[in-house]
């Protein structure tokens, strides 16, 4: 099992900027490929960021690509999403999600094993 808590979303302007965490806890962490996935009121899930084991090629949904960063650091078992630029269309319930594996790249919710609660992120016009 690995366990999974996201923090740092909140409200802020068009062009700002927040910074997601997501601690993990339980099974070794550097084992697992992260994720970030947000979900709109309405709307389905959707992929945001991807980030391997070793956190190379870190891999990113068109819309955010430029604006947001994923990176992780495996000493503290904390995966992080950047955001910067943020738009009113960035609004969403955001996630983190764990699968094992040290390799592939996978942009879909049913391909993660585990995830967080979500953190809210409000961007206002």
């Amino acid at each position: 099992q690995v366990q999974l808590v996201e923090s740092g979303g909140g409200l802020v302007q068009a062009g700002g900027s927040l910074r997601l965490s997501c601690a993990a806890s339980g099974r070794t962490f550097s084992n697992h490929a992260m994720a970030w996935f947000r979900q709109a009121q309405g709307k389905e899930r959707e992929f945001v960021a991807h980030i391997s084991w070793a956190s190379d090629n870190p891999y990113y949904a068109r819309d955010v690509k430029g604006r947001f960063t994923i990176s992780r650091d495996n000493a503290k078992n904390v995966v992080y999403l950047q955001m910067n630029s943020l738009k009113p269309e960035d609004t969403a319930v955001y996630y983190c999600a764990a699968r094992e594996g040290l390799s592939g790249l996978y942009t879909r919710p049913p391909n993660y094993t585990y995830w967080g609660q979500g953190t809210q992120v409000t961007v206002s016009s």
